[in-house]
């Protein structure tokens, strides 16, 4: 029985990207977590004895140099070498740009495919195949420059590709699940796309995800793959291996009906409670929405700030979430609170709201913002002409409806 770990898109030393990596408390877990989820991976590959790791890609984040994240580097490819273990790596389109790529002087146990692609044999009957980015893009596919695969044995091929297309992420090495079928493969070690998916298992076509979240929209716990060839030289099992240090995560708590802000803030510290117990990774950072029809509308739409300190306590409290930021996705109850002057302020902004003038001047400048922004945010943000609208429109009505709440005045409990 052979054993190999398949990961991608490791980021070595990327910034956790959220408003919560402001707090002082999270400084030094943020800075080092790209690394300890890399720690992980190798912990993982010793620890199951597997022959080989397999890297598909974007070990690296970027243009930066650092001495320090070489260091880093070697000496974990080093544990690995110490342990008998193999390290395959194919360049992705950071690993292209960063210049520490080629000053790294690799252990004799790593071995970086070429951009002209290559095939080297780990065991007997068993089989790696490489392909790396030679540049920033690869706007064509890269399946022609791959070798055959070994007649009799298994064949794995690392390949850096966003397949046929992704949310947030730009076309690189474009090929669908079904050209990937077509080439005799056994199995697919790919990367590039940071959530992880098993887009097929005959044969295996995975994409492992990043072992660590940078932010919101790489929410849920992360993980590596690991494969088991059995003795009848095909691959028996994959299952994932946990690696993050942090996870992001959506929470909802549903104010539908509460009355008086006890019982909100009681729901809050219930919901939190039970997202920490529920925790896969050391810590997580949350998001957290208050959604339903409740007579606290206005309030907590008037009183937003206070509300994000509370929760930003609460979540603290169990010494393993950290608030990322407080959403609103709230309608109010029967009695909605407003009365004179404040409704016909209401009357007059949904006719603005309505008005073509207004919607285009609004996404006037949603667009100059979202033009700011990297393709990979944008395009989570909104991904196409609909969706700006779609969000423009958002914003403005989130806007008009913070405005009437701060005009209702004091709070009457």
């Amino acid at each position: 029985m052979i054993k190999i770990l398949h990961t991608a898109d490791i980021h070595l030393d990327s910034p956790l990207r959220s408003l919560a990596m402001r707090d002082e408390a999270l400084r030094e877990k943020v800075q080092t977590a790209t690394r300890t989820a890399f720690s992980r991976v190798v912990d993982a590959a010793i620890e199951e004895g597997a022959a080989a790791l397999l890297i598909s890609g974007d070990l690296f984040d970027g243009a930066a140099r650092s001495v320090r994240t070489g260091a880093f580097l070697v000496g974990q490819l080093y544990r690995l070498r110490d342990a008998k273990i193999r390290v395959f790596c194919v360049k992705g389109n950071h690993d292209a740009e960063n210049p520490v790529t080629g000053g790294i002087p690799w252990p004799d146990n790593v071995h970086v495919f070429g951009a002209t692609g290559g095939k080297v044999e780990i065991d007997e009957g068993v089989w790696i195949h490489g392909v790396s980015f030679s540049g920033r893009h690869a706007e064509d596919s890269l399946l022609p420059k791959f070798k055959a695969p070994e007649e009799g044995a298994v064949n794995i091929g690392m390949l850096h590709t966003s397949l046929s297309g992704a949310v947030g992420h730009d076309p690189y090495a474009p090929c669908s699940v079904a050209d990937l079928s077509g080439m005799g493969f056994d199995y697919w070690a790919l990367g590039h796309v940071h959530k992880a998916k098993i887009h097929s298992k005959d044969p295996w076509i995975v994409m492992p995800g990043t072992p660590q979240g940078r932010d919101i929209g790489e929410s849920g716990p992360k993980s590596a793959m690991l494969i088991t060839i059995g003795d009848s030289s095909r691959i028996g099992e994959v299952r994932e291996i946990p690696t993050s240090v942090m996870e992001f995560l959506n929470v909802e708590v549903d104010a539908t009906g509460l009355e008086g802000n006890d019982a909100l803030r009681d729901l809050l510290r219930a919901r939190m409670q039970e997202v920490a117990d529920g925790l896969e990774s050391d810590a997580g950072v949350v998001r957290v929405t208050f959604s339903g029809e409740t007579e606290l509308n206005w309030r907590l739409q008037r009183d937003l700030d206070h509300w994000t300190e509370v929760a930003r306590n609460i979540a603290e409290d169990t010494r393993c979430l950290w608030l990322d930021k407080l959403v609103l996705d709230l309608s109010a109850g029967s009695a909605q609170g407003g009365r004179g002057p404040v409704e016909e302020l209401r009357g007059l902004m949904e006719t603005v709201l309505d008005g073509p003038a207004f919607a285009k001047t609004c996404r006037s400048e949603l667009d100059k913002i979202l033009d700011e922004l990297p393709r990979e945010r944008r395009d989570a943000l909104a991904h196409d002409e609909a969706a700006r609208d779609a969000l423009a429109r958002s914003l403005a009505e989130r806007g008009s409806e913070r405005i009437l709440a701060l005009m209702h005045g004091a709070d009457d409990e």
